[in-house]
């Protein structure tokens, strides 16, 4: 048993509230106490006695501090880069020139299948440390690049692994071998939508969270989406769907009938569509780096303006975004969506946890796991102004990861 006071914050963002010289006592894993340093009690019942007996004190001279944010969209078992394609890409080439060439994601998807596991592991894992350092404690992590159902489930097995060893994140890990067709079943498109639905229970038994389908222009139907996720749902996992980066293809209106954890992406959105979202109860995910490159912006603030959950995701994907950083995530959020700091920290902690349906965590409580990150800012209106505030220490669980 370890006890903990964090003491000396100089600014508490706890989720639900800001406090000033505030202090954190926690217990093993969990938060036992939160507030005010001058209404820390002298014991409390079950985790300490006497005040002064606990374990570690740590004085964290009068820096903000927050939750441990939560990363809601990755995209982060691949292998090999796409630079040269994004600098074509950027210099006027199409999407679908670029795949005619060979690139895309299916470029993606050769390689990391002619990788090692021990390599694609060793990539992993860096990815994921990085994110735990600059202050994301959970990542939701999605396979997608192998395509098969032995590559697929031999994903999830790894995000899982990894989710264990010092130095990691936790992670929740979202089925995503929906992503496109694989080569080998081209012309096959329903066969492979059937096998995907079949691998399922497979996949869940490996220790997925989630299944998600890319509903949109190239990849699959509105109809195929739904016996995807309905077959994914029927086996335990949480459903959530990529929808409106490229068109409105009705994905929005599925996800309403679905019940689906989330809605990602949300490039092309319509007043129904925010309607439908809204109505339902249907959490939005988005990604302003990618939202910037692909040159069109979800329409944030009517969102909000409209009741939606928003949660934050930084899109990590090897065709448009390298980014690890939440932080950086929030900063792009309050620059390109004209997002309140509050609300862009909110869409980074909490909403996380809500769309990841972990209760346990994105809010500083009694009771909530310990995922706490001291900043070196005393006040979180540094995120807007440093584009990628960095942390001065994380804890993961109430133990220090830095």
């Amino acid at each position: 048993m370890t006890v903990r006071l964090l003491t000396n914050i100089g600014r508490l963002w706890t989720g639900n509230e800001v406090l000033s010289n505030a202090a954190i006592l926690v217990h093993n894993d969990r938060i036992a106490w939160v507030g005010r340093a001058p209404d820390l009690p002298q014991s409390v019942p079950g985790v300490v006695d006497d005040i002064v007996d606990v374990d570690h004190v740590e004085n964290l001279g009068g820096a903000l501090v927050t939750p441990g944010l939560i990363d809601a969209h990755t995209h982060p078992v691949y292998a090999g880069n796409r630079y040269a394609e994004l600098a074509i890409r950027t210099g006027g080439s199409s999407a679908a020139s670029i795949t005619a060439a060979g690139g895309g994601v299916g470029s993606t998807v050769t390689v990391t299948r002619g990788t090692d596991p021990w390599t694609l592991c060793n990539g992993v894992r860096e990815r994921l440390r990085g994110w735990l350092l600059s202050g994301t404690t959970t990542v939701e992590a999605k396979t997608g690049y192998h395509l098969t159902r032995d590559g697929e489930l031999a994903d999830v097995r790894l995000l899982r692994e990894l989710e264990k060893e010092p130095m990691m994140p936790r992670v929740h890990v979202t089925f995503l071998a929906a992503h496109v067709v694989p080569p080998e079943y081209f012309g096959r498109q329903r066969e492979y939508v059937e096998a995907v639905g079949a691998w399922c229970a497979d996949a869940a038994a490996a220790g997925a969270d989630s299944v998600d389908v890319y509903c949109d222009e190239g990849h699959f139907t509105t109809e195929e989406a739904r016996w995807v996720l309905a077959s994914g749902r029927n086996v335990g996992l949480l459903p959530r769907i990529h929808a409106g980066l490229f068109s409105r293809r009705g994905a929005v209106q599925l996800a309403a009938e679905l019940g689906c954890a989330s809605a990602d992406g949300l490039h092309h959105m319509s007043d129904e569509d925010i309607a439908i979202m809204s109505r339902y109860g249907v959490p939005a995910v988005v990604s302003p780096a990618t939202a910037l490159q692909r040159g069109h912006l979800p329409p944030v603030r009517q969102m909000i303006k409209h009741g939606v959950q928003i949660a934050l995701g930084s899109d990590h994907n090897p065709g448009f975004c390298g980014i690890t950083s939440m932080s950086l995530v929030i900063a792009m959020a309050v620059a390109a969506f004209g997002m309140s700091v509050n609300d862009a920290l909110r869409a980074a902690t909490l909403g996380g946890a809500t769309v990841l349906g972990a209760p346990d965590r994105g809010v500083l409580a009694p009771g909530r796991l310990a995922d706490i990150v001291q900043w070196d800012a005393d006040h979180e209106g540094a995120f807007a102004w440093s584009f990628g505030l960095k942390p001065r220490r994380v804890w993961r669980g109430g133990t220090p990861v830095q």
